[in-house]
């Protein structure tokens, strides 16, 4: 068994070298001293759609960003929260006036009519495809949370606005932040190298306890209720086979280099106190050519975990953990500063201030209707088709939206469904 051998790179970088001419800006010419002046550092202006504890620590994570970037200044100037006191709260901490941190079913529209140059997305996965598609109109970069939508109808929608901003020149980053991790960068560059050979099989979990959950209070209304209790109800989630299990869903999608054809699988619930999501997923996932990977995920209280990716390929296999056994392929350097969830944000703005901008709508918008595909599958207990979600109008699936949707929450057209109750396979769709 062997791990992936590391080709290094140049030992100075460009950033070092301007690093060490920055340093020397004092020097002598023809017996005289010159100091010249340092560059004028670029500022770019930031807005955040979501001030929960993922909004907070992505912007965070964005402003750690900046500091690795030379010459790159970074502003907090708007927030935007459902519930204005929160977006007060994080705006009080990067001192931002209380007239540009906005709350209500409209806070995204109003930071977008801001000047932020880069906004970032955290609000709870219904919103992500309308305030996605608003701010790519509205001109802003992105960086969103994953995963992006909850049905098969926003998922596309995603994807169209990710081609719009392609057209704009837009940079669009998602939280998938395996893609900007060293070592599974590392593990996809030399499977895409013949490291194990062709994929033929493999297995990704996301298996843990349960998460939180937040009773409904007397006299709270249901969108307020539905807001603060997101990761409840499969109408704002997607249910936990998207809102989590859609990073390994995402790394089997990248490895193999397509979305499976079809999905089958069961799930359950049995231990949930509120919403309507199952405890447990188990999908098989055909890629075609005989190529099946096994999809289980699991939020159950005293039962063991695991977060994990395995694929066998026809000469060898993947581990995780940047462990491959198979041929010795040389990879290079891959950057993570202070982790991945760091690193997706440097990627992000060295992509706009070099003009080359990264665009992952379409990967991530993949990966989410990979989830939700298998979630539909496990809800009904029909095998679920890609055209399905992708291109046949005529299936159920296609057009199948999930209520109350984003624009119900704007319209203020929100009826919480009843808790504890799940779909029953055979009967629901």
């Amino acid at each position: 068994m062997q791990k992936i051998s590391n080709l290094k790179t140049s030992s100075i970088s460009r950033r070092d070298f301007i690093k060490t001419s920055a340093a020397g800006a004092v020097t002598v010419l023809a017996g005289k001293s010159v100091i010249f002046a340092a560059p004028a550092p670029r500022k770019m202006r930031v807005g955040l759609i979501g001030c929960g504890g993922r909004g907070n620590g992505a912007l965070q994570n964005c402003l750690d960003a900046g500091e690795h970037i030379e010459n790159l200044e970074l502003e907090v100037v708007a927030t935007a929260d459902w519930f204005k006191n929160k977006a007060e709260a994080t705006g009080e901490k990067y001192n931002v006036p209380a007239s540009r941190c906005f709350g209500g079913a409209d806070a995204y529209e109003n930071l977008l009519h801001t000047n932020v140059d880069v906004v970032l997305i955290a609000t709870s996965p219904n919103f992500r495809p309308v305030h996605f598609e608003a701010a790519v109109k509205a001109g802003k970069h992105v960086f969103m949370e994953k995963p992006v939508a909850v049905d098969p109808p926003g998922g596309r929608r995603i994807i169209e606005a990710g081609e719009l901003a392609k057209s704009m020149g837009l940079a669009v980053v998602a939280g998938t932040q395996r893609r900007h991790q060293a070592s599974y960068l590392r593990t996809q560059y030399a499977i895409e190298r013949g490291a194990i050979g062709k994929i033929v099989g493999g297995c990704v979990w996301w298996c843990g306890g349960a998460l939180w959950y937040r009773n409904q209070n007397p006299n709270e209304s249901d969108a307020d209720y539905m807001v603060r209790n997101w990761v409840s109800f499969t109408e704002m989630s997607g249910d936990h086979i998207v809102e989590q299990h859609v990073h390994n869903i995402d790394v089997a999608n990248w490895y193999i280099g397509h979305p499976p054809e079809n999905a089958l699988g069961f799930g359950g619930r049995a231990r949930r106190k509120t919403g309507n999501q199952f405890d447990f997923f188990s999908i098989d996932m055909d890629y075609g050519d005989g190529v099946h990977i096994h999809s289980m995920c699991r939020q159950i209280n005293g039962t063991d975990g695991g977060v994990r990716e395995f694929f066998r390929g026809t000469e060898g296999q993947s581990m995780g953990g940047g462990r491959l056994q198979g041929r010795d392929i040389s990879t290079p350097d891959f950057p993570e500063h202070k982790g991945p969830y760091c690193q997706e944000h440097v990627d992000l703005l060295n992509s706009i201030l070099r003009q080359e901008p990264i665009n992952e709508a379409r990967n991530v918008a993949e990966s989410t209707l990979t989830a939700i595909m298998g979630r539909i599958s496990a809800y009904t207990g029909k095998m679920i088709r890609w055209t399905d979600i992708t291109e046949n109008k005529n299936s159920p699936w296609y057009n199948l939206t999930i209520r109350p949707t984003a624009e119900d929450f704007e319209k203020g057209e929100v009826d919480a469904p009843l808790d504890d109750i799940a779909a029953v396979p055979g009967r629901d769709k």
